[in-house]
């Protein structure tokens, strides 16, 4: 099964592209979708949507699992960060991809077997877990490979977590 792991944002979009068979990893790519403050909003999201839709195309996944959105104290950021996720939902589902998504307990209970482990924790994890030599820099890689990692773990009941 392929998967791609999404951490959305409008300034670093990760990505994180594994292909998951007999409960093993083997990473296929893995990269940040940039943007920048020079860009108007509508153009960065543009931006986004277009090289998802060619990231889909190219590589072909089975499923897109993203992490729920958890923002507790800035508006601003929660909104941006909700217009670029739901751009990347849209470039998934105009292709008719299987769509999911995990809590970040599920995600780093998946990954460090601890709901409540810390960035670090997750980081380290994920470069074990997929044998990398050095953390996928930046920080949004390194989460969209973890939420890969949390749909493989949790493919054999991802009914569940299919965005509705």
């Amino acid at each position: 099964m392929r998967i791609i792991g999404i951490d959305p944002g409008i300034a670093i979009l990760g990505v994180g592209v594994l292909d998951y068979f007999n409960n093993s990893f083997k990473v296929v790519d893995y990269f940040a979708i940039t943007t920048t403050p020079k860009n108007k909003m509508p153009e960065r999201l543009e931006i986004l949507y277009d090289s998802l839709d060619n990231v889909f195309k190219k590589y072909k996944p089975d499923a897109v699992a993203y992490e729920e959105l958890f923002f507790n104290q800035n508006a601003k950021t929660a909104i941006t960060v909700g217009q670029a996720r739901g751009v990347s939902i849209l470039a998934a589902q105009k292709q008719k991809l299987n769509i999911f998504e995990y809590t970040p307990l599920q995600v780093k209970q998946a990954v460090v077997g601890y709901g409540r482990a810390d960035k670090n924790q997750v980081q380290q994890m994920v470069k074990v877990i997929l044998n990398l030599r050095e953390i996928p820099k930046p920080d949004d890689v390194a989460d969209a490979l973890a939420i890969g990692i949390c749909h493989g773990h949790s493919s054999h009941r991802a009914e569940m977590f299919r965005i509705k």
